[in-house]
C-alpha cells in the first residue's frame, strides 16, 4: 500500500471513529467532508466557492430548524448546484427539504436523492466515511485525475461525484469508483466541460 493510500485511509478511519463515538451528533452534514482549504485545483471561481459554502451552511441551518431529526441530510453544493443525500422519514419531509434548498439565495438547481426511510446507523455512516477516503485515495493514485476538483459523498454505499470535469474524466472517475469494495452504486452529478476549457483552467495564473 503506498503512502498516499495509507494517509487517506488513516484519516478516514479516524473520522469514522470520531463519528461513531459522537452518538449525539447533529443529523445534518455540510459539504460531505471535512474542509481541506485546498483551492489551487478547484475549477470554480472564487465567488462560486464562497457562495457554495454559504448555501451549505444556510440550508443546513434552515432544515435543522424546520425538520430537526426527521431527516439525516447531507448538503453538498458545487458551483451553485445542490445535492441532497441521506434519509428522510416521510415523502413530505423529503419534498420540504427540496423546497428549502430551492429557496436559498444563489441556488441554481437541486438534485434531491434523499431516501424515504429511517436514518442510517452510525455504523453505516462510519463505513461511508471510509469509502469516501478510499475513493479519494484511488483518485490520487490514478495520476490522471485532480482529486481536489471532484467532491465525493457517500451514503449507504452509494457514491456521489460532483465537479466540473470533462467527459473523459467523468468516465475515468466512475470506472475507478465501481472497482472499490462496498460501493453499491455511483451517481454522477457532474458539470461537463470541454477539453479546451480544462486546458485553460489548468494553466497557471499570469503574474501581475
Amino acid at each position: 500500500m503506498n503512502r498516499n493510500l495509507q494517509t487517506v485511509l488513516l484519516s478516514g478511519v479516524l473520522l469514522a471513529a470520531a463519528a461513531t463515538s459522537l452518538s449525539g451528533c447533529a443529523p445534518l452534514i455540510v459539504g460531505g467532508a471535512v474542509m481541506t482549504g485546498i483551492v489551487a485545483t478547484d475549477r470554480r471561481t472564487t465567488g462560486a466557492q464562497v457562495e457554495d459554502e454559504g448555501i451549505e451552511l444556510k440550508l443546513a441551518s434552515a432544515v435543522r430548524q424546520e425538520l430537526g431529526d426527521r431527516v439525516h441530510l447531507n448538503v453538498t453544493s458545487f458551483n451553485r448546484k445542490v445535492l441532497l443525500s441521506g434519509e428522510a422519514r416521510t415523502t413530505a419531509d423529503k419534498e420540504r427539504a427540496e423546497k428549502l434548498a430551492q429557496s436559498q439565495e444563489n441556488v441554481q438547481s437541486v438534485v434531491n436523492d434523499l431516501a424515504v426511510q429511517a436514518p442510517s446507523s452510525l455504523t453505516q455512516r462510519s463505513k461511508d466515511t471510509v469509502t469516501t477516503s478510499q475513493v479519494k485515495a484511488a483518485f490520487i493514485d490514478a495520476k490522471d485525475l485532480q482529486v481536489n476538483s471532484i467532491k465525493v459523498v457517500t451514503e449507504r454505499g452509494i457514491v456521489y461525484l460532483m465537479g466540473r470535469v470533462t467527459a473523459r474524466e467523468a468516465t475515468r472517475a466512475t470506472d475507478i469508483v465501481r472497482k472499490i469494495g462496498g460501493v453499491s452504486k455511483v451517481i454522477r452529478v457532474f458539470e461537463e466541460i470541454s477539453e479546451e476549457e480544462l486546458k485553460r483552467l489548468s494553466q497557471p495564473p499570469m503574474a501581475k
